[in-house]
C-alpha cells in the first residue's frame, strides 16, 4: 500500500485533540448514511469512540493529505490508520489497512 495521508477535521466538536499523539492508532468508519456528507469517513479512537470526521474540505485539509472524497474509494467499510503528526490546525494520519 502505497503512503495515503489524511487529516483529522470536527475534533473541537467532540473531545478536542490535546490528547492525540503520534502514533495512536485510529478506526476509519464510512457513513453512506451521513445526511451532509455522502462520503463521510468517521474516525473514532477506541474507548472514547467518534472523536472527528476525515476532513473533505480544502480549508481542513493538511499538507499532503487526501480528502475524505480521495480516500472513500481506497477503503472498504472500515479501515485503520496511525497519526503522524498533530499540530495546532489539526492531526495527519496515515492510512495503515483497509478491513472488512
Amino acid at each position: 500500500m502505497c503512503d495515503l495521508f489524511f487529516t483529522i477535521a470536527g475534533t473541537k466538536n467532540y473531545y478536542g485533540c490535546d490528547y492525540l499523539e503520534p502514533g495512536m492508532k485510529v478506526k476509519l468508519v464510512k457513513e453512506p448514511d451521513n445526511e451532509y456528507d455522502k462520503e463521510a469517513i468517521r474516525v473514532e479512537l477506541r474507548g472514547l469512540g467518534k472523536i472527528g470526521y476525515v476532513a473533505n474540505s480544502p480549508y481542513t485539509v493538511l499538507g499532503e493529505s487526501m480528502s475524505a472524497g480521495r480516500l472513500y474509494d481506497h477503503i472498504k467499510d472500515e479501515a485503520e490508520a496511525e497519526v503522524l503528526y498533530v499540530t495546532f490546525k489539526g492531526a495527519v494520519c496515515e492510512l495503515k489497512s483497509a478491513s472488512k
